[in-house]
């Protein structure tokens, strides 16, 4: 257990997986720098090993480029090609922590070979067991990062000034996890 000002950590040791079908990896961009455009990945996956000593956690989790979601088939399909995330040759994007301390969640987010530290914000939803007796928990985990530091570098300008593209982007990840046996 970890204490904060914020918020009180209670989560059994052990290992959880993330539950892919109640977990959600989102970003949002600025678009024309007057609207925003959100985005999921589809496909995740991980583990979360809770020690005794919940600051001596460990966090990683992959999201599969090619199950990137906007609402938009011709954007996604730009979006996994090379002048973004390049699905092809890069499939996946990973995080894996460095640290915890109940409030915030440090580690390296690699993008298409590209490995740089974030730092998230980290709310915990709780613990709670299922109607079939599996324990979940839940938590929601938020940063901002430049596209740019990992080399998504696309942008086309517009007329009157400015890019279709913001740099800085907004990573969200609401995730459920399942306590394993």
């Amino acid at each position: 257990m970890t204490t904060t000002a914020a918020t009180t950590v209670q989560l059994p040791s052990g290992t959880w997986t993330i539950d892919a079908s109640h977990t959600e990896v989102g970003f949002v961009a600025r678009h024309l720098m007057v609207s925003k455009v959100r985005g999921t990945f589809r496909e995740v996956s991980g583990t979360v090993e809770v020690a005794e000593d919940v600051t001596q956690s460990s966090v990683e989790v992959a999201a599969q480029i090619a199950s990137v979601e906007t609402g938009s088939p011709d954007r996604d399909t730009h979006l996994k090609s090379a002048d973004f995330f390049d699905a092809e040759q890069f499939p996946a994007m990973t995080f894996r922590s460095t640290s915890f301390d109940g409030a915030t969640l440090a580690g390296d987010l690699t993008i298409k070979d590209v490995t740089k530290p974030v730092t998230f914000d980290v709310e915990f939803g709780g613990v709670g067991q299922d109607p079939w007796g599996n324990t979940k928990a839940g938590f929601e985990a938020t940063t901002t990062v430049n596209r740019k530091d990992w080399g998504l570098t696309w942008n086309a300008a517009v007329e009157g000034g400015g890019v279709l593209v913001s740099d800085k982007i907004t990573i969200t990840i609401d995730v459920q996890l399942a306590k394993q046996a």
